[in-house]
């Protein structure tokens, strides 16, 4: 009954309120001309009633003579579908930790595969970067870090090819009951790599845990403290260490992402897994275990489609 009751709210049934409910969520101080900047309500206009032919919700600029609307400038920019289903696509893709397929948006919202699958692409767009500023941890906190590898594990494939060297290669970075970054590596894991995504995400104060890798064996000597676990994976080993050091967050953090890439979306080309890791960090640091519902969740999303202009063209 409350998801029925949730997807009652006028956002997904109305066009005006959708556009209304977006305004406020992009321009919480009053509208901002996406083409000079200028934010002077003085200066903006809102063109309604002269003519039949305006659009709903169109502005004027009288600094730069410039017409737009709350889309211009964003991702849903010259996109034909309604707002009220851009508001219903992004609140299914947020009211989940596993995510919602392109099939399902194209089956619910009655659009076309084609549309969905780029629809969900663009609100991953959106997503990117939404991980907050500024180094992670810092003095007496803790920072994990561990690294997966995803894709080629079909021996069916056609181009299968055993070994880490053929998958795409992932490093997370994670807080305990805190944020999470996920760095899609292009060109393979190594010491150097690791340490420049390190030392460029987590503040050298923090204490760094991790697995016995050697990748971190360098590294780690730059931060505060180095903690490792030895998980032993011929046996033997253990998963918290003597002084309570463990990369538990990140290893759950790894599950969930690959049991969704499996269930959920069954299959990601490499030059789209940035965007992907994007959503799964993104629905992390905004969980419900942080007190973020999924309404606030997915506000927060289209809260991030500022500057984000993604074409079809790039996506596929």
């Amino acid at each position: 009954m409350a998801k029925q009751a949730t997807f009652q709210n006028p956002i997904f049934q109305d066009e005006t309120k959708a556009r209304e409910a977006l305004e406020m969520v992009r321009w919480p101080d009053g509208p901002v001309c996406p083409h000079c900047g200028n934010a002077d309500a003085e200066k903006l206009a809102k063109v309604e009633g002269k003519k039949q032919s305006h659009r709903p919700g169109l502005f004027y600029c009288n600094e730069c003579k410039g017409q737009f609307t709350v889309t211009v400038g964003t991702v849903f920019e010259r996109s034909k579908v309604p707002l009220t289903k851009w508001w219903m696509a992004a609140h299914m893709l947020n009211s989940g930790k596993n995510g919602v397929s392109a099939h399902e948006i194209h089956r619910a919202l009655g659009v076309t595969y084609k549309t969905a699958w780029f629809m969900m692409h663009r609100l991953r767009e959106a997503m990117s970067g939404m991980s907050g500023a500024g180094p992670m941890g810092g003095e007496g906190k803790s920072v994990q870090a561990d690294e997966t590898y995803y894709g080629n594990t079909s021996k069916r494939a056609k181009g299968y090819k055993k070994g880490h060297s053929r998958k795409a290669s992932i490093v997370a970075l994670v807080e305990p009951k805190g944020r999470v970054r996920a760095i899609h590596v292009e060109l393979g894991i190594g010491a150097d790599v690791v340490r420049n995504i390190l030392i460029s995400n987590v503040d050298r104060k923090s204490e760094l845990h991790t697995d016995e890798s050697r990748l971190y064996t360098k590294v780690g000597k730059e931060f505060a403290d180095h903690k490792t676990v030895e998980h032993g994976w011929n046996g033997g080993g253990f998963y918290v260490g003597s002084d309570g050091q463990n990369t538990n967050a990140a290893e759950n953090f790894f599950g969930n992402f690959k049991r969704s890439m499996k269930g959920t979306y069954r299959f990601c080309k490499e030059k789209h897994l940035a965007r992907y890791l994007a959503e799964f960090e993104f629905r992390h640091n905004n969980r419900s275990g942080l007190g973020v519902t999924d309404g606030e969740r997915t506000a927060k999303a289209l809260a991030g489609i500022e500057g984000k202009r993604l074409t079809y063209r790039p996506t596929n």
